[in-house]
């Protein structure tokens, strides 16, 4: 891996087709034109936003629906790391995060959770439409029965929502996981209790220090799972096996759970969808499983914007690269379909969306997404039987298999 500490932590600076449309995209998402409403959110006493409005959630798009018929739950907590004065913003103080946590539950009854509020879709989107997706978790559902669960923590891409990746985590959640989503404060624009929003410190125009990013993520991400894991849960009755951990991430946030696998001898694998890297391994390399799932990378191969090419040798465990030729970077989070449902954000030509969602259909790309990294998982912490990473799929056709080594799982003996 090597160092690329100068380029653009958007979508960081591959020559691809659709790089530079998936770079327009992002950095529009990450804030550059932030409505002067959202930008001046102040503080409230009142509860933070947990639910849309009856009327709104009926009438707006459904996140894709998971694949297994299990109730499951969200609970939304804020965490406080008292040990680290805020990186981007050390007048805030010390640093603060949203986490969303789902897991099974034990029944699907109550009010489901929004996607985001009205205030956060517009600090997002430019404008509320965000705000009337409907997702399928119940807010706050007690957790249903059962022993400890694999837990998966998810990093989402820069300038990017934790809620860009609820599809996944709903998929992976009706399957049995705990999830916990992270949104790393002030590299986008984040809700706090009271309706306090956030805004991205560091999605300017300039050029920034990404593997301090992908540093100061793993910090973010180990703080959480201290969290998730403790003696107190944070969902009351929900309990992790702290055996059966796993990272994974979109864009930087692939990166920076790759980079935890490196660093936390908790974490038994970790998934990369389309993410660069910026650091160098850890000494000895990374030597537990790696999923690299990316968009349109096999004719980077051996160039000069091929970070992946690089850290492949220095992870030595059971690993795999797949490709999705006809993807964009945002193929694998949940904009796509969000463009397709209820439009791009205002100021992002179609063209530009174009190059970030390739060609592949958004239905394709959700579906796709969300085996393999069920798959993976499902080896990596279950030592489930399946044949999905084994080689290419005639359900999948779309996923080529660029390079693999390895077989068995990292599943821990119990």
């Amino acid at each position: 891996m090597t160092k690329n500490s100068a380029r653009r932590c958007v979508h960081p600076g591959r020559g691809r087709t659709g790089t530079v449309a998936a770079a327009t995209l992002l950095a529009t998402l990450a804030g550059s034109w932030i409505p002067a409403v959202a930008a001046s959110a102040p503080a409230s006493t009142a509860p933070t936003a947990l639910a849309a409005p009856a009327a709104a959630r009926s009438a707006g798009p459904e996140v894709p629906a998971p694949t297994v018929r299990q109730p499951i739950g969200e609970k939304t907590v804020r965490l406080v790391d008292e040990s680290r004065t805020d990186p981007w913003k050390p007048s805030a103080g010390k640093r603060e995060l949203m986490v969303s946590v789902w897991y099974p539950a034990r029944s699907g009854r109550g009010t489901t959770a929004p996607y985001v509020s009205p205030g956060l879709s517009e600090a997002l989107y430019g404008n509320t439409k965000l705000s009337t997706v409907r997702t399928h978790a119940v807010v706050d559902a007690a957790p249903a029965a059962g022993g400890a669960r694999p837990l998966v923590v998810l990093s989402p891409g820069f300038g990017q929502s934790r809620a860009s990746l609820t599809s996944v985590a709903e998929e992976l959640a009706s399957r049995g996981y705990v999830v916990a989503g992270v949104d790393h404060t002030y590299e986008t624009a984040v809700e706090f209790p009271g309706g306090r929003i956030e805004q991205c410190a560091i999605c300017g125009p300039e050029e920034r220090d990404n593997a301090a990013v992908v540093r100061n993520r793993a910090k973010d991400l180990r703080f959480v799972l201290d969290r998730i894991v403790a003696n107190s849960p944070v969902v009351p009755g929900l309990r992790v096996d702290r055996a059966r951990i796993g990272m994974a991430g979109h864009s930087i946030g692939g990166a920076s759970a790759v980079e935890v696998l490196g660093q936390d001898a908790r974490v038994s694998a970790a998934a990369d969808m389309d993410g660069d890297f910026f650091t160098d391994p850890p000494a000895g390399g990374v030597k537990k499983p790696v999923l690299l799932l990316g968009a349109a990378r096999a004719g980077d191969l051996g160039g000069p914007m091929d970070t992946w090419s690089p850290a492949w040798k220095h992870m030595t465990g059971w690993k795999r690269w797949l490709d999705v030729g006809k993807g964009g970077h945002m193929s694998f989070t949940d904009m796509h379909w969000l463009a397709d449902q209820v439009g791009l954000p205002p100021g992002v030509p179609p063209e530009d969306a174009a190059g970030a969602f390739g060609t592949i259909s958004s239905d394709r790309s959700n579906a796709l997404t969300r085996a393999y990294l069920v798959a993976f998982f499902d080896r990596q912490l279950r030592n489930a039987p399946g044949k999905l990473l084994d080689g290419p799929s005639a359900e999948f056709p779309e996923v080529a298999f660029l390079k693999q080594e390895g077989g068995g799982s990292a599943a821990r003996k119990r």
